[in-house]
């Protein structure tokens, strides 16, 4: 068997729609293997299985891929992100531009607003120095504003980061941050869950944020509005039994106030007091020791 026929099989199952995505997750993962998940579909005689071009398109698709570098991962794979097994709305693959390290464990994601205040943004280049300090990956989601300020510090200061975004690879959204996905994933790596030439749209950006909640230990909400999605990424984060640390600025509106009483939400007033919480003894350094 060739070494490209479990992700070529795990790529037939997503194409063909007749489940959710997390339930192949699921499947493949109990049996071991996408091949097995696709026979077994083909045995119950189903026609969006019928073993044709589809099998040959998939293969060819995940070498052009490779060519391209990207590498496809799989949940059965041993370099996927394992901070992002452990939750349940994890993805059966995800597709990466440069390279992951066992290190990206030991991860934190900043995020905030597309339209940072000039405080925001200062705060989040303070936040990112301390964490590439402390020898923390930062992981945000590539858009302008806070994510963009969180990648382009932790570059300047030596630091490893990972952008995970909410389009395929082979694309750049924002158009203005192109050149900082390359630097990325020259320098780390950028993560996406959708096929390489997948468009931005708007369901997907919340599918990043859960990804991204996923693969790291805790939140740090910085600048934020109610409907950022950042906001967003803090209740899936909770979700997940992730920390989430809101800046103390943020408690002027509503939804961080209300977010802030619940466990594992908290405020706090600078960088160091990330840290000291996710170090406590009581506080998993890492959900993959």
């Amino acid at each position: 068997m060739s070494s490209l026929t479990e992700a070529a099989a795990l790529v037939v199952l997503l194409r063909t729609g007749a489940r959710p995505w997390q339930q192949y997750a699921d499947l493949v993962e109990e049996a071991g293997s996408a091949v097995a998940v696709l026979e077994r579909e083909r045995g119950g005689q189903s026609s969006l299985f019928a073993a044709d071009d589809a099998d040959a398109d998939a293969e060819t698709d995940v070498e052009t891929w490779r060519r391209e570098g990207i590498e496809l991962l799989t949940v059965l794979d041993a370099a996927y992100p394992q901070n992002l097994r452990t939750v349940h709305d994890r993805p059966p693959l995800i597709f990466v531009d440069g390279v992951l390290r066992t290190s990206d464990a030991r991860a934190v994601a900043v995020i905030g607003a597309r339209a940072a205040t000039p405080g925001g943004r200062a705060a989040a280049a303070e936040i990112a120095q301390h964490l590439v300090r402390e020898s923390y990956t930062v992981v945000s989601g590539l858009a302008t504003g806070i994510d963009a300020v969180a990648h382009t510090a932790t570059l300047a200061h030596g630091g490893r980061t990972v952008a995970v975004i909410g389009t395929g690879l082979m694309r750049a959204y924002p158009p203005q941050n192109a050149a900082l996905q390359r630097r990325i994933s020259a320098q780390g790596a950028v993560v996406s869950q959708f096929w390489p030439d997948a468009p931005p749209t708007r369901r997907t950006f919340p599918m990043r944020n859960a990804v991204m909640s996923g693969m790291t230990l805790a939140s740090v909400v910085v600048d934020a509005s109610p409907t950022s999605g950042a906001r967003i990424q803090a209740r899936l984060a909770l979700e997940h039994g992730r920390q989430v640390f809101l800046l103390e600025p943020l408690l002027t509106q509503a939804w961080a106030r209300e977010l802030a009483r619940r466990p594992g939400a908290h405020v706090v007033c600078a960088p160091r007091e990330i840290t000291a919480m996710l170090e406590r003894p009581s506080a998993d350094s890492s959900l993959t020791a």
